[in-house]
């Protein structure tokens, strides 16, 4: 008997190819939206990201620049290696609102992306980073110890499925608050540019810390304390390093 891991010990996404990233962002009543696009820039030009950034889109923007990603992706000159997309907005859960306050939602964005309609980036890493409230709930926190967490993938070597190699980071969980700060910007987005720009290792332990530190955090809000953590959605298939 052998175990998958002595069989695999470091299956990694190939991250030699080019690296693209798109954000769409609504600044509009979402005071210190820039200082997270700040920090998004600094963190994709460390990552060696070609990264394009589309300011107060409305909800029929917000797909229609991701159709425009998609189809640069399939028609860039050099083999792609991974993508990132990073929605900032007000929401509900599964719902952006555009900059014109109309919905639109989330499957839809990550639809565009997927194995079967994104060919090169078909079983490549698709990240995607939702800074956004997903319902009205506040977490005040809860004194108690700790969980874990464990992923194990396998894969085919034939065929994949169509929503694998996804990654979804949201803010925060079903059904929560996502904070901003009016100057510093969001507790999530700076969390995350900070970890991915000081720290290696396989993109799910990065995300380990930044929940860990997000966990730690305390939020003030309305006068209380809150708490916030971010969740996360994951079909990756092998290890995904951008250091």
């Amino acid at each position: 008997y052998t175990n998958s891991r002595s069989m695999h010990p470091l299956e990694r996404y190939d991250m030699s190819g080019a690296r693209l990233a798109l954000t769409l962002c609504v600044t509009k009543a979402r005071e210190g939206s820039e200082a997270d696009l700040d920090a998004l820039e600094q963190m994709f030009r460390q990552l060696r990201f070609e990264s394009t950034v589309k300011r107060d889109p409305t909800a029929q923007q917000f797909l229609d620049e991701l159709e425009k990603f998609q189809q640069l992706i399939d028609s860039w000159e050099e083999p792609v290696s991974c993508a990132f997309v990073v929605l900032m907005a007000h929401g509900e859960e599964g719902l952006l609102k555009g900059e014109d306050e109309k919905m639109v939602k989330l499957d839809d964005l990550f639809e565009m992306l997927n194995n079967k309609n994104c060919q090169a980036l078909r079983a490549k890493p698709k990240v995607y980073i939702i800074q956004a409230c997903r319902g009205e709930h506040r977490d005040l926190g809860e004194a108690v110890g700790r969980d874990e967490m464990v992923m194990v993938t396998k894969e085919s070597p034939y065929t994949i499925p169509t929503y694998t190699d996804a990654l979804h980071v949201y803010a925060t969980v079903e059904g929560y608050i996502a904070y901003r700060h009016d100057v510093e910007g969001s507790c999530f987005i700076q969390t995350l540019t900070e970890v991915f720009m000081t720290r290696k290792g396989p993109i799910l332990e990065l995300l380990t810390e930044v929940t860990r530190r997000m966990a730690e955090a305390e939020l003030m809000q309305e006068g209380k304390a809150r708490k916030v953590n971010p969740e996360i959605q994951t079909t990756l298939r092998k290890r995904l390093y951008l250091q």
